[in-house]
């Protein structure tokens, strides 16, 4: 699917500055323990499935719609687990801050197929022999596998917890 009209008028307004948008990541396993990934158009580099929120959506709900629209599944999210604020700058020059909400999820029905023009491929990999992903991919996958029941965050830096009025 093409870049949202949300993000399009957005762009028309500020070029090709930096932008902060909500995101989610979309980790699948299939029945052999292989982890989905996707073949980026834009780059040419593997890396999970996932994309933008929309103005109104929830999260969970993004996971099922940009699962279904790059990859042709339907899917249950089931358990966020990382929540991490990374930057991404895009071949065309168009900058991003997001806020990314990781979940791994189950298929409840389909094929997974190329389904839109974000993709080039769509493959399963072993988590033992994943291809080159950028650090963010690699951070996600990381913690939706680490085996903890609890959602990963970047903690706090030092300085943030002793200025005052922080946490208060």
């Amino acid at each position: 699917m093409s870049t949202s009209g949300y993000i399009l008028k957005l762009r028309e307004k500020i070029g090709h500055e930096m932008l902060w948008l909500p995101g989610v990541s979309v980790l699948i396993l299939n029945e052999k323990n292989e982890l989905l990934l996707a073949l980026r158009s834009d780059d040419g580099t593997w890396g999970v499935l996932g994309g933008f929120v929309e103005p109104g959506e929830q999260p969970a709900d993004a996971v099922v719609r940009e699962t279904f629209e790059e990859a042709g599944l339907v899917v249950e999210p089931l358990q966020i687990t990382s929540v991490i604020a990374y930057e991404r700058n895009y071949p065309n020059g168009d900058q991003c801050r997001y806020l990314d909400t990781a979940f791994r999820c189950r298929i409840v029905e389909g094929k997974a197929r190329v389904n839109d023009d974000e993709s080039l491929a769509l493959d399963w990999f072993p988590l033992d022999r994943l291809p080159d992903v950028n650090d963010h991919d690699r951070r996600v996958i990381a913690h939706a596998f680490s085996g903890s029941a609890e959602a990963w965050y970047t903690p706090p830096s030092t300085a943030q917890l002793t200025q005052p009025g922080v946490g208060r």
